[in-house]
Protein backbone atom coordinates (compact mmCIF):
# COMPACT_ATOMS: atom_id res chain seq x y z
CA UNK A 1 0.00 0.00 0.00
CA UNK A 2 1.50 3.52 -0.75
CA UNK A 3 1.38 5.61 1.72
CA UNK A 4 1.54 5.65 5.77
CA UNK A 5 -0.85 7.08 7.01
CA UNK A 6 -4.04 6.17 9.41
CA UNK A 7 -5.68 4.38 6.31
CA UNK A 8 -2.83 2.03 5.59
CA UNK A 9 -2.66 1.51 9.45
CA UNK A 10 -5.79 -0.34 9.75
CA UNK A 11 -5.25 -1.94 6.68
CA UNK A 12 -2.60 -4.01 8.11
CA UNK A 13 -5.02 -4.92 10.51
CA UNK A 14 -6.81 -6.03 7.94
CA UNK A 15 -4.45 -8.04 6.13
CA UNK A 16 -3.04 -9.52 9.82
CA UNK A 17 -6.33 -11.69 10.34
CA UNK A 18 -6.68 -12.59 6.13
CA UNK A 19 -2.84 -14.10 6.70
CA UNK A 20 -1.49 -11.17 4.51
CA UNK A 21 1.87 -9.31 5.05
CA UNK A 22 0.95 -5.33 3.63
CA UNK A 23 4.03 -3.58 2.69
CA UNK A 24 4.07 -0.15 2.95
CA UNK A 25 5.72 2.57 1.47
CA UNK A 26 6.13 5.90 3.87
CA UNK A 27 7.62 9.22 3.83
CA UNK A 28 9.34 8.94 7.16
CA UNK A 29 9.64 6.14 10.12
CA UNK A 30 7.25 7.57 12.20
CA UNK A 31 4.27 8.06 9.89
CA UNK A 32 0.90 5.90 11.56
CA UNK A 33 1.26 2.57 9.52
CA UNK A 34 5.21 2.57 9.48
CA UNK A 35 5.21 2.48 13.33
CA UNK A 36 3.07 -0.95 13.05
CA UNK A 37 3.99 -2.45 9.98
CA UNK A 38 6.76 -5.69 9.44
CA UNK A 39 7.75 -4.73 6.10
CA UNK A 40 7.95 -0.20 5.82
CA UNK A 41 9.80 0.93 2.72
CA UNK A 42 10.92 4.63 2.82
CA UNK A 43 10.04 6.63 -0.48
CA UNK A 44 8.33 9.46 -2.23
CA UNK A 45 5.67 8.68 -3.77
CA UNK A 46 6.32 10.75 -6.61
CA UNK A 47 9.51 9.28 -7.11
CA UNK A 48 9.57 6.02 -9.94
CA UNK A 49 12.47 4.46 -8.77
CA UNK A 50 11.31 4.31 -5.08
CA UNK A 51 7.63 2.96 -6.17
CA UNK A 52 9.56 0.22 -8.98
CA UNK A 53 11.36 -0.69 -6.23
CA UNK A 54 8.40 -0.84 -3.85
CA UNK A 55 6.03 -2.73 -5.86
CA UNK A 56 8.99 -5.21 -7.04
CA UNK A 57 8.10 -9.07 -5.40
CA UNK A 58 4.25 -7.45 -4.41
CA UNK A 59 1.39 -9.26 -5.57
CA UNK A 60 -0.74 -6.00 -5.92
CA UNK A 61 -0.19 -2.22 -5.13
CA UNK A 62 -3.08 -0.17 -3.75
CA UNK A 63 -3.14 3.20 -2.13
CA UNK A 64 -3.89 5.25 0.61
CA UNK A 65 -4.41 8.26 -0.73
CA UNK A 66 -4.53 9.36 -4.76
CA UNK A 67 -1.53 11.46 -5.13
CA UNK A 68 0.82 9.07 -6.79
CA UNK A 69 1.27 10.17 -10.60
CA UNK A 70 -0.61 8.79 -13.37
CA UNK A 71 1.95 8.48 -15.57
CA UNK A 72 4.29 6.66 -12.92
CA UNK A 73 1.29 3.89 -12.18
CA UNK A 74 1.13 3.05 -16.29
CA UNK A 75 5.15 2.91 -16.11
CA UNK A 76 4.38 -0.09 -13.15
CA UNK A 77 1.88 -1.73 -15.57
CA UNK A 78 3.84 -1.91 -18.44
CA UNK A 79 6.29 -3.24 -16.52
CA UNK A 80 4.05 -6.03 -15.20
CA UNK A 81 2.78 -5.11 -11.87
CA UNK A 82 -0.70 -5.52 -10.68
CA UNK A 83 -2.17 -1.98 -9.79
CA UNK A 84 -5.68 -1.88 -7.87
CA UNK A 85 -7.38 0.68 -8.61
CA UNK A 86 -5.45 0.86 -12.40
CA UNK A 87 -4.65 4.24 -12.89
CA UNK A 88 -7.16 4.93 -15.71
CA UNK A 89 -10.07 4.75 -12.57
CA UNK A 90 -8.08 6.25 -10.24
CA UNK A 91 -7.38 9.31 -12.14
CA UNK A 92 -11.28 10.08 -11.85
CA UNK A 93 -9.87 10.43 -7.75
CA UNK A 94 -6.84 12.36 -8.78
CA UNK A 95 -8.18 14.67 -10.87
CA UNK A 96 -11.68 16.59 -10.67
CA UNK A 97 -11.91 18.11 -14.03
CA UNK A 98 -11.61 14.59 -15.62
CA UNK A 99 -14.38 13.32 -12.69
CA UNK A 100 -16.69 15.90 -14.31
CA UNK A 101 -16.30 15.16 -17.87
CA UNK A 102 -16.65 11.11 -17.27
CA UNK A 103 -20.16 11.93 -15.03
CA UNK A 104 -21.38 14.42 -17.80
CA UNK A 105 -20.58 11.75 -20.46
CA UNK A 106 -22.66 9.05 -17.88
CA UNK A 107 -24.98 11.98 -17.76
CA UNK A 108 -24.80 11.27 -13.64
CA UNK A 109 -26.31 14.03 -11.57
CA UNK A 110 -23.68 16.61 -10.47
CA UNK A 111 -23.64 20.44 -9.77
CA UNK A 112 -22.95 22.17 -12.40
CA UNK A 113 -19.42 23.07 -13.45
CA UNK A 114 -17.02 24.32 -15.73
CA UNK A 115 -13.14 24.44 -16.35
CA UNK A 116 -12.32 28.24 -15.79
CA UNK A 117 -8.47 29.44 -17.00
CA UNK A 118 -9.82 33.62 -16.76
CA UNK A 119 -11.47 35.68 -14.21
CA UNK A 120 -13.89 36.46 -17.04
CA UNK A 121 -14.91 32.77 -17.19
CA UNK A 122 -15.57 32.40 -13.84
CA UNK A 123 -17.80 35.78 -14.27
CA UNK A 124 -19.50 33.84 -17.08
CA UNK A 125 -20.17 31.01 -15.02
CA UNK A 126 -21.54 32.97 -12.57
CA UNK A 127 -24.02 35.51 -14.27
CA UNK A 128 -25.98 32.02 -15.08
CA UNK A 129 -25.35 30.09 -11.78
CA UNK A 130 -24.91 32.91 -9.62
CA UNK A 131 -22.24 34.07 -6.61
CA UNK A 132 -20.51 33.06 -4.49
CA UNK A 133 -18.82 30.76 -7.10
CA UNK A 134 -16.96 27.23 -5.90
CA UNK A 135 -13.50 27.12 -7.43
CA UNK A 136 -11.44 23.95 -6.71
CA UNK A 137 -7.78 23.03 -7.55
CA UNK A 138 -8.23 19.96 -10.19
CA UNK A 139 -5.62 17.99 -8.09
CA UNK A 140 -4.54 17.65 -4.66
CA UNK A 141 -7.30 18.86 -2.85
CA UNK A 142 -8.47 17.06 0.89
CA UNK A 143 -10.00 17.40 3.91
CA UNK A 144 -11.55 20.71 2.25
CA UNK A 145 -7.82 21.95 1.08
CA UNK A 146 -7.92 23.33 -2.49
CA UNK A 147 -11.51 24.22 -2.01
CA UNK A 148 -12.06 28.32 -2.04
CA UNK A 149 -15.60 29.76 -1.72
CA UNK A 150 -15.81 32.73 -4.39
CA UNK A 151 -17.49 35.89 -3.69
CA UNK A 152 -16.18 38.17 -6.90
CA UNK A 153 -13.99 38.55 -9.81
CA UNK A 154 -11.25 39.72 -7.61
CA UNK A 155 -10.87 36.74 -5.36
CA UNK A 156 -11.58 34.72 -8.46
CA UNK A 157 -8.56 36.40 -10.19
CA UNK A 158 -6.26 36.05 -7.44
CA UNK A 159 -6.96 32.19 -7.04
CA UNK A 160 -6.25 31.80 -10.76
CA UNK A 161 -3.29 33.70 -10.57
CA UNK A 162 -1.95 31.64 -7.88
CA UNK A 163 -3.41 28.19 -8.96
CA UNK A 164 -3.52 28.06 -12.85
CA UNK A 165 -7.12 25.99 -14.43
CA UNK A 166 -9.54 25.72 -11.78
CA UNK A 167 -12.86 23.80 -11.55
CA UNK A 168 -15.61 26.02 -11.03
CA UNK A 169 -19.14 24.55 -9.48
CA UNK A 170 -22.37 26.13 -8.93
CA UNK A 171 -22.88 26.41 -4.62
CA UNK A 172 -25.56 23.31 -4.07
CA UNK A 173 -28.39 24.30 -1.75
CA UNK A 174 -28.20 20.83 0.22
CA UNK A 175 -30.22 19.60 2.70
CA UNK A 176 -26.53 17.94 4.12
CA UNK A 177 -23.46 15.03 2.96
CA UNK A 178 -24.13 11.47 2.22
CA UNK A 179 -21.45 8.75 1.25
CA UNK A 180 -21.99 5.79 -0.68
CA UNK A 181 -19.32 2.73 -0.26
CA UNK A 182 -18.68 -0.24 -2.82
CA UNK A 183 -16.07 -2.65 -3.06
CA UNK A 184 -15.67 -3.83 -6.38
CA UNK A 185 -13.66 -7.41 -7.34
CA UNK A 186 -11.61 -7.32 -10.90
CA UNK A 187 -14.10 -9.39 -12.61
CA UNK A 188 -16.98 -7.13 -11.35
CA UNK A 189 -18.24 -8.84 -7.97
CA UNK A 190 -20.05 -5.62 -5.89
CA UNK A 191 -20.70 -5.25 -1.67
CA UNK A 192 -22.06 -2.27 -1.27
CA UNK A 193 -22.21 -0.34 2.39
CA UNK A 194 -25.23 1.32 3.84
CA UNK A 195 -25.59 4.72 3.30
CA UNK A 196 -24.35 6.87 5.69
CA UNK A 197 -24.52 10.56 6.90
CA UNK A 198 -21.40 12.70 6.93
CA UNK A 199 -20.87 15.71 9.22
CA UNK A 200 -18.40 18.38 8.31
CA UNK A 201 -16.40 20.65 10.44
CA UNK A 202 -13.92 23.20 8.48
CA UNK A 203 -14.03 20.64 5.63
CA UNK A 204 -13.15 17.90 7.59
CA UNK A 205 -15.04 15.04 8.65
CA UNK A 206 -16.50 14.88 12.06
CA UNK A 207 -18.77 12.48 12.05
CA UNK A 208 -20.40 9.50 9.95
CA UNK A 209 -24.18 8.68 10.96
CA UNK A 210 -24.92 4.83 9.96
CA UNK A 211 -27.35 4.51 8.30
CA UNK A 212 -28.19 8.08 7.02
CA UNK A 213 -31.43 8.98 9.50
CA UNK A 214 -34.32 9.71 7.49
CA UNK A 215 -33.18 8.55 4.13
CA UNK A 216 -35.83 7.31 2.37
CA UNK A 217 -35.46 3.14 1.17
CA UNK A 218 -36.16 4.99 -2.46
CA UNK A 219 -33.19 7.64 -2.41
CA UNK A 220 -30.39 5.04 -0.34
CA UNK A 221 -31.25 2.51 -3.38
CA UNK A 222 -30.84 5.31 -5.53
CA UNK A 223 -27.09 6.39 -4.11
CA UNK A 224 -26.17 2.68 -3.77
CA UNK A 225 -27.19 2.32 -7.52
CA UNK A 226 -25.05 4.95 -8.42
CA UNK A 227 -22.13 4.38 -6.48
CA UNK A 228 -22.02 0.74 -7.95
CA UNK A 229 -22.68 2.42 -11.92
CA UNK A 230 -19.74 4.50 -11.31
CA UNK A 231 -17.49 1.68 -9.95
CA UNK A 232 -18.19 -0.01 -13.26
CA UNK A 233 -17.79 1.98 -15.70
CA UNK A 234 -14.80 3.19 -14.49
CA UNK A 235 -13.51 0.02 -13.84
CA UNK A 236 -12.68 0.69 -10.27
CA UNK A 237 -10.64 -2.61 -8.41
CA UNK A 238 -10.91 -2.42 -4.26
CA UNK A 239 -12.77 0.25 -2.20
CA UNK A 240 -14.79 3.37 -4.02
CA UNK A 241 -16.27 6.40 -1.54
CA UNK A 242 -18.77 8.46 -3.65
CA UNK A 243 -19.42 11.80 -2.02
CA UNK A 244 -22.78 13.23 -2.35
CA UNK A 245 -24.70 16.05 -1.62
CA UNK A 246 -28.54 15.66 -1.31
CA UNK A 247 -30.63 18.41 -2.30
CA UNK A 248 -34.40 18.52 -1.45
CA UNK A 249 -34.51 17.38 -5.29
CA UNK A 250 -32.51 14.20 -4.73
CA UNK A 251 -28.57 13.12 -4.75
CA UNK A 252 -25.73 14.92 -6.39
CA UNK A 253 -21.89 13.43 -7.04
CA UNK A 254 -19.62 15.59 -5.59
CA UNK A 255 -16.23 13.65 -5.00
CA UNK A 256 -14.28 10.21 -5.28
CA UNK A 257 -12.12 8.29 -3.15
CA UNK A 258 -10.86 4.52 -4.75
CA UNK A 259 -9.33 3.94 -1.36
CA UNK A 260 -10.69 3.28 1.83
CA UNK A 261 -12.58 6.43 3.29
CA UNK A 262 -13.03 8.11 6.55
CA UNK A 263 -16.91 8.26 5.76
CA UNK A 264 -16.49 4.00 6.51
CA UNK A 265 -14.15 4.03 9.40
CA UNK A 266 -17.55 2.79 11.71
CA UNK A 267 -17.08 -0.23 9.44
CA UNK A 268 -14.48 -1.80 11.65
CA UNK A 269 -16.74 -2.28 14.75
CA UNK A 270 -20.14 -1.50 12.68
CA UNK A 271 -20.19 -4.34 9.89
CA UNK A 272 -19.43 -8.06 9.26
CA UNK A 273 -16.76 -6.86 7.08
CA UNK A 274 -14.84 -3.75 7.59
CA UNK A 275 -14.34 -1.73 4.44
CA UNK A 276 -10.50 -2.51 5.22
CA UNK A 277 -10.81 -6.18 5.08
CA UNK A 278 -12.95 -5.55 1.90
CA UNK A 279 -10.34 -3.75 -0.14
CA UNK A 280 -7.87 -6.27 0.80
CA UNK A 281 -10.51 -9.11 -0.62
CA UNK A 282 -11.36 -6.76 -3.80
CA UNK A 283 -7.46 -6.23 -5.06
CA UNK A 284 -6.97 -9.71 -4.20
CA UNK A 285 -9.44 -11.26 -6.55
CA UNK A 286 -10.84 -12.59 -2.94
CA UNK A 287 -14.65 -13.25 -2.81
CA UNK A 288 -16.05 -10.03 -0.92
CA UNK A 289 -17.60 -10.41 2.52
CA UNK A 290 -21.17 -8.99 3.90
CA UNK A 291 -21.37 -5.80 4.14
CA UNK A 292 -24.88 -6.17 6.91
CA UNK A 293 -24.75 -4.08 10.13
CA UNK A 294 -23.73 -5.44 13.50
CA UNK A 295 -26.45 -2.83 15.27
CA UNK A 296 -29.38 -0.92 14.10
CA UNK A 297 -27.24 2.50 14.89
CA UNK A 298 -23.56 2.50 14.48
CA UNK A 299 -21.94 6.49 15.12
CA UNK A 300 -18.44 7.52 14.21
CA UNK A 301 -16.91 10.60 15.75
CA UNK A 302 -13.31 11.79 14.70
CA UNK A 303 -10.81 12.70 17.25
CA UNK A 304 -9.70 15.82 15.91
CA UNK A 305 -6.26 17.52 18.13
CA UNK A 306 -7.98 19.61 20.13
CA UNK A 307 -7.32 22.01 23.43
CA UNK A 308 -4.91 18.69 24.35
CA UNK A 309 -2.61 19.28 21.98
CA UNK A 310 -1.46 23.09 23.07
CA UNK A 311 2.10 23.24 24.20
CA UNK A 312 1.09 24.27 27.28
CA UNK A 313 -1.99 22.00 28.24
CA UNK A 314 -1.93 21.01 31.57
CA UNK A 315 -4.69 18.85 31.59
CA UNK A 316 -4.73 15.13 31.56
CA UNK A 317 -1.98 13.40 29.19
CA UNK A 318 -3.08 11.44 26.11
CA UNK A 319 -2.30 7.78 28.46
CA UNK A 320 -4.59 9.25 31.16
CA UNK A 321 -7.22 10.48 28.62
CA UNK A 322 -7.53 7.52 27.36
CA UNK A 323 -7.91 5.32 30.85
CA UNK A 324 -10.78 7.65 31.69
CA UNK A 325 -12.53 7.18 27.76
CA UNK A 326 -12.08 3.61 28.95
CA UNK A 327 -14.11 3.73 32.19
CA UNK A 328 -16.40 6.01 31.30
CA UNK A 329 -17.49 4.53 28.20
CA UNK A 330 -16.33 1.13 27.76
CA UNK A 331 -18.82 0.12 25.10
CA UNK A 332 -17.39 3.12 22.70
CA UNK A 333 -14.92 1.19 20.81
CA UNK A 334 -11.06 3.42 20.30
CA UNK A 335 -8.74 3.39 17.11
CA UNK A 336 -6.10 5.66 18.13
CA UNK A 337 -3.33 6.07 14.73
CA UNK A 338 0.16 7.17 16.66
CA UNK A 339 0.61 10.50 15.67
CA UNK A 340 1.71 13.39 17.31
CA UNK A 341 -1.17 15.81 18.80
CA UNK A 342 -2.02 18.64 16.63
CA UNK A 343 -4.91 21.10 16.80
CA UNK A 344 -7.26 19.88 13.61
CA UNK A 345 -5.13 16.83 13.04
CA UNK A 346 -6.98 13.36 13.09
CA UNK A 347 -6.18 11.28 15.93
CA UNK A 348 -7.99 8.76 16.30
CA UNK A 349 -11.78 7.63 16.08
CA UNK A 350 -14.72 6.28 18.09
CA UNK A 351 -17.55 4.09 17.10
CA UNK A 352 -20.26 4.14 19.09
CA UNK A 353 -23.25 1.38 18.80
CA UNK A 354 -27.13 1.04 19.21
CA UNK A 355 -30.76 1.17 18.97
CA UNK A 356 -31.58 5.18 19.21
CA UNK A 357 -29.46 7.72 16.97
CA UNK A 358 -29.52 10.00 19.63
CA UNK A 359 -28.09 8.53 22.78
CA UNK A 360 -25.32 6.47 20.21
CA UNK A 361 -24.17 9.24 19.06
CA UNK A 362 -24.45 11.37 22.55
CA UNK A 363 -22.00 9.17 23.54
CA UNK A 364 -19.76 8.85 20.61
CA UNK A 365 -19.32 12.88 20.37
CA UNK A 366 -18.57 12.80 24.37
CA UNK A 367 -15.88 10.26 23.96
CA UNK A 368 -14.28 11.99 21.34
CA UNK A 369 -14.23 15.43 22.94
CA UNK A 370 -12.87 14.56 26.19
CA UNK A 371 -9.81 12.37 24.22
CA UNK A 372 -9.28 15.91 22.44
CA UNK A 373 -10.13 18.09 25.05
CA UNK A 374 -9.72 16.50 28.04
CA UNK A 375 -13.34 17.58 29.16
CA UNK A 376 -16.37 16.21 29.41
CA UNK A 377 -19.00 18.60 28.37
CA UNK A 378 -21.87 18.60 30.75
CA UNK A 379 -24.36 18.41 27.98
CA UNK A 380 -22.99 15.21 26.74
CA UNK A 381 -22.83 13.63 30.07
CA UNK A 382 -23.45 10.62 30.04
CA UNK A 383 -22.48 7.37 31.43
CA UNK A 384 -23.58 3.65 30.74
CA UNK A 385 -25.42 1.88 33.59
Amino acid sequence: MVGGGQLSRMTHQAAIALGQTLRVLAVDPAESAALVAGDVRIGEHTDLAALTAFATGATVVTFDHEHVPTEHLEVLLAAGHRVAPGPSALVHAQDKLVLRRALAEAGEPQPAWAEVNSPADVAAFADERGWPVILKTPRGGYDGKGVFVVPDEATAADLLDRNGTLLAEQRVSMVRELAAQVARSPFGQVAVYPVVETVQRDGVCNEALAPAPGLSEERATAAQELAVRIADRLGVVGMLAVELFETADGILVNELAMRPHNSGHWTIDGAVTSQFEQHLRAVLDYPLGSTAMTAPVVVMANVLGGDAAAEDWAGPDLDERIHHFMAHWPDVKLHWYGKGERRGRKLGHVTARGEHLDEVRLRARAAARYLADGVIDPAFAFAPE
